[in-house]
């Protein structure tokens, strides 16, 4: 694939600007007080905005990172800033993580934590590293190696970052936390591009999943329970 140049990304931004209806950033030029904050994994191919159909400004606080890891990386003790921003200063009370299926960063945990070594690369080593005691959690308890493996860790590392995010200090009690897996490979299903809910709050049976989610059957897949 050939490099964007800065004539692609003008042209590109000149088209989205003149796709925007009149008025659109009306209600968000004062400041913002986005309902959902969504941490999702850092990748090409999973648009935040796109995955929730999000056409207007100020719904949806988007921070990324490789391996959608939700603790700071200097003090694991405490929410990396990104997402902590929304929670604590515009009131949202709603915290969503996304992995993916085919992650590359629980792909590159998984290989450290089998005998590999971690990526050369220092940036991306200390953003891999914190993943690999989640892997070796997940590979010494309830995933099993096999095929299917890097994406059973993904849902395994998604509930890991729920739990953290649920039990913390920092996150109010009234904040509802969400763990979603997004699925471009379907491997919870036939259809490319739909979430899977694995975890809210405290929770990751299916059956009590269901029972929060109504009548979307497909909403709840999991590859690590088998009541799924």
């Amino acid at each position: 694939m050939p490099n964007a140049t800065v004539s692609d990304l003008l042209a590109r931004n000149r088209a989205h600007a003149d796709g925007l209806p009149e008025g659109h950033f009306e209600d968000v030029l004062d400041g913002q007080k986005p309902p959902v904050v969504s941490l999702c994994c850092a990748d090409s191919r999973v648009s935040q905005e796109g995955m929730w159909n999000v056409t207007e400004p100020g719904w949806l606080f988007t921070p990324s990172n490789i391996g959608n890891v939700a603790w700071d990386l200097a003090d694991t003790d405490s929410v990396d800033g990104n997402l902590l921003y929304p929670v604590a200063n515009t009131g949202t009370r709603t915290a969503v993580v996304v992995g993916h299926t085919g992650c590359g960063a629980v792909t590159a945990a998984y290989e450290a934590a089998t005998g590999g070594g971690l990526p050369a690369e220092w940036g991306i080593r200390r953003r891999v590293e914190p993943l690999v005691p989640v892997v070796e959690d997940a590979l010494s308890g309830p995933v099993a190696d096999g095929d299917d493996v890097i994406d059973r860790l993904v849902e395994y590392n998604v509930r890991e970052q729920v739990a953290f995010l649920h039990e913390s200090d920092e996150i109010p009690t009234d904040t509802t936390v969400l763990g979603f897996v997004y699925d471009f490979h379907c491997s919870y299903g036939n259809q490319r591009g739909r979430t899977s809910l694995v975890a809210a709050d405290d929770e990751t049976d299916p059956e009590a999943l269901r029972e929060r989610v109504g009548d979307d059957e497909r909403a709840v897949r999991s590859l690590l329970s088998t009541s799924s």
